[in-house]
């Protein structure tokens, strides 16, 4: 581009750039600038790093999550049907790729398998809850990297959250209120009538009408369809309107005229998946996927990401502003943090050393006292050992006393014996000679 100096008309050849603190000055272009091309930049550069949306169906086993899925998109994902015999919810996780004309997208569908089954449903939505943290806590984990690669980044936070609502036709089940209150501030909630087939029209339009007044009531934030963009501001409105909408998924095809068509059908009658006047599907389908896809990506990082980040953020001692409102660096949060930490460790490390020392001194004090027992103990034992061995001397020397009074007695008993014998020796031989005599 080459500037010169041209005293034609301004309309002619010469562009006006309005400066705030300047003056008007005036610049001609020699030819076509071409930054009008940034938008066609932009769209060649997004078709080929391709798209990624996910979807999280939350509603009771039964209510037609996966086949309002396959009819969504027109195709027929894996999966099987799920029991009521789950003891807890499970959410599980699927990821397709989708080729649309040039356009892929990569999607992903989560299903809630079991919820609503268990008797005890009152923590049944903190898996859900869970779940989501656990896409945010992964995102920001590689935000918070020295080398991102967010580019490369498969984004598994959830965009949008299909809530089924069970066609009763009377109200929300205190589950749904619970449930669709803890997760409106985490997701773009969007409530679904399912199976609306079940119930009458009139009762349709009632139940709707009730249903809209108990989310209000009970505070619960639904995802509204955006109306600050002109182009899409009279559809969007309407469609808001219509909320929540009531569907009607299926796979199987019927002829009806001279086309095939998505329908069910019934004894009394077939009705058809795409017909606005028997259900939402096609306004569903409007507004999730054509309309308003990437506002709901869009939501999902400027609203609620950004609440779990900074949240998260402040709870590790991160903040924006000092005491006195001024700004605050991320070098100086870090090393706030850092030397509170240490601090905090310092402190730590004296507190572990006084418990040693302690417990070293309670354990001395323990070893002494089990030493002087010993001691005691060992005194005791000497003092018996010493008595017992005293006892056994005296009962030593009585005994030696025995045994020499029994060794004099029998030395007496000898002499006696032997006295006597010599003494009847004499006499035989006496009586012998008077006897030979």
């Amino acid at each position: 581009m080459e500037a010169e100096a041209n005293s034609g008309s301004p309309e002619d050849s010469w562009a006006f750039i309005q400066r705030p603190g300047e003056g008007c000055r005036t610049v001609p272009l020699a030819g076509h600038v071409g930054f009008d091309s940034l938008p066609d930049q932009l769209v060649n550069q997004s078709v080929s790093q391709g798209f990624c949306f996910n979807i999280l169906c939350v509603g009771e086993t039964g209510l037609g999550k996966s086949t309002l899925m396959d009819t969504l998109f027109n195709t027929k994902f894996e999966g099987e049907p799920a029991t009521h015999t789950q003891p807890g919810v499970q959410l599980q996780s699927n990821t397709y790729d989708l080729q649309e004309s040039n356009v892929g997208l990569k999607l992903t569908i989560v299903s809630t398998v079991g919820f609503g089954d268990q008797i005890n449903k009152e923590d049944s939505y903190r898996p859900i809850v869970e779940f989501i943290d656990a896409q945010f806590e992964a995102y920001l984990q590689e935000e918070l990297k020295i080398r991102r690669l967010l580019h490369n980044y498969h984004d598994s936070r959830i965009h949008a959250c299909l809530y089924f609502i069970a066609p009763t036709g009377h109200s929300l089940k205190s589950l749904d209120l619970v449930t669709m209150k803890k997760l409106d501030s985490k997701v773009n909630v969007i409530p679904i009538i399912a199976k609306s087939d079940a119930i009458s029209k009139s009762e349709l339009t009632k139940f709707k009408i009730k249903i809209t007044s108990e989310l209000v009531s009970n505070g619960v934030q639904i995802y509204q369809f955006p109306t600050d963009d002109e182009a899409v501001a009279e559809i969007n409105g309407t469609m808001n309107a219509h909320l929540p909408f009531a569907v009607i998924g299926s796979t199987e095809e019927l002829k009806i005229g001279n086309k095939m068509v998505k329908a069910r059908q019934y004894p009394w009658g077939t009705v058809q998946v795409e017909n606005e006047a028997h259900c939402d599907f096609v306004k569903l389908r409007e507004m999730l996927i054509r309309v308003n896809m990437e506002d709901l990506r869009e939501q999902t990082h400027s609203r609620h990401y950004e609440l779990y980040r900074r949240c998260k953020l402040e709870e590790m001692g991160f903040k924006d502003t000092d005491p006195d409102s001024k700004p605050f660096s991320l070098q100086e949060t870090y090393e706030a943090k850092r030397n509170e930490f240490l601090g905090e460790l310092q402190k730590k490390e004296e507190e572990m050393r006084q418990m040693f020392v302690q417990r070293v001194k309670e354990k001395e004090a323990e070893l002494k006292e089990a030493e002087k027992e010993l001691h005691e103990k060992f005194d005791r034992l000497k003092k018996l050992h010493q008595d017992e061995k005293k006892k056994l001397e005296d009962k030593k020397k009585s005994l030696d006393d025995e045994v020499n009074a029994f060794k004099q007695r029998k030395t007496a008993a000898e002499l006696l014996q032997s006295q006597g014998s010599q003494a009847g020796g004499s006499q035989t031989l006496k009586r012998d000679k008077e006897k030979k005599n």
